[in-house]
């Protein structure tokens, strides 16, 4: 895998275990975690990623 330049989450405070997201070779996206973040890395297609944007976004909190 080449090497990414990674971005943290805006939402992310200084400290916390914050999403990372870095643009691939070929149309991809990649996502890790900054507890680990050469341990999971997630690959996605950028329109696979802005759903689950999408879904964050317009998701109705949990009720319980």
């Amino acid at each position: 895998m080449p090497t990414l330049t990674w971005q943290k989450s805006s939402y992310c405070p200084e400290g916390n275990s914050c999403v990372h997201v870095a643009a691939g070779t070929a149309g991809t996206i990649h996502l890790t975690e900054s507890g680990d973040p050469t341990a999971s890395i997630l690959t996605a297609a950028p329109a696979t990623f802005r759903t689950l944007l999408h879904t964050l976004k317009h998701k109705e909190p949990l009720r319980g």
